[in-house]
């Protein structure tokens, strides 16, 4: 497929955060550019991140500061997609959120939450997490409570030292208790996908998922019968492409060469 094909066959672009728009607090080359053209071109364009530290009013002030949000443009995090999804599939449950103070507020605009013998729980990425917050939600699955992760990676990206991320959060659960998730909300398993496809009513064969993760972005992508496009200015490059199965539409270097 091309790059003109590409995209006269897509309605919406749904983009990664760090590594495909921007890098830290750096734009990459010209996106604010780029996202202007697509909109311009009558494309919706998407933010969807794994990272449920943040909520989506945080996610808009960083977009905004850095001057890539558009109107009308949507940020999607997985702990957005959690909330939906415990909403629309366990009414009336009793909800334990493991998160930031931040994120469960959000969170409970959707879902109310509980502080004790809940029928599910949810693991979030909490960067507050404390020990006796750890003991808690352990004592919660050995109980039995329905368990569900926001997304799978291991690790944070940062400008040193990766940090570690839901996924080792899981490991360590897994230890502990012996469990692992009844279900994963997040890239690039497909409840985001599905969920997109509502919010947006634009079916997932007319979208585009860019991003810089093969594991997570472009297989997220193919499970869900979208179009994708790989770009290296993130994690992946040339050589680590072929540590993966997984086969994009479009390998470009950025996201400007979309245009």
């Amino acid at each position: 497929m091309t790059k003109e094909q590409l995209l006269e066959s897509t309605d919406a672009f749904l983009f990664d955060l760090d590594g495909t728009v921007y890098l830290d607090e750096t734009p990459i080359g010209d996106v604010k550019g780029t996202l202007a053209r697509l909109r311009a071109l009558k494309k919706r364009v998407v933010f969807v991140t794994n990272n449920s530290s943040k909520t989506e009013e945080e996610y808009r002030k960083k977009l905004s500061r850095i001057g890539i949000l558009g109107e009308g443009d949507l940020i999607y995090t997985s702990a957005m997609a959690a909330a939906e999804h415990v909403f629309a599939h366990f009414p009336k449950k009793r909800v334990y959120l493991l998160a930031t103070d931040a994120v469960k507020e959000e969170f409970a605009r959707t879902v109310p939450l509980v502080e004790d013998e809940p029928d599910v729980v949810i693991l979030a990425y909490d960067t507050s997490l404390t020990f006796a917050k750890l003991k808690r939600f352990n004592e919660f699955l050995a109980g039995g409570a329905y368990f569900i992760a926001t997304h799978p990676d291991a690790v944070c990206p940062t400008k040193d030292v990766p940090m570690p991320d839901v996924g080792s959060f899981l490991e360590l659960f897994y230890v502990s208790s012996g469990r692992r998730p009844d279900l994963v909300v997040g890239k690039p398993n497909t409840v985001m996908g599905e969920s997109l496809e509502r919010r947006l009513h634009i079916p997932r064969t007319r979208m585009c998922m860019v991003g810089d993760r093969l594991h997570t972005d472009i297989r997220f992508g193919n499970n869900c019968s979208m179009h994708t496009v790989l770009v290296l200015s993130g994690e992946t490059t040339e050589e680590t492409r072929k540590n993966y199965p997984d086969e994009p539409t479009l390998v470009l270097p950025d996201v400007n060469a979309l245009l």
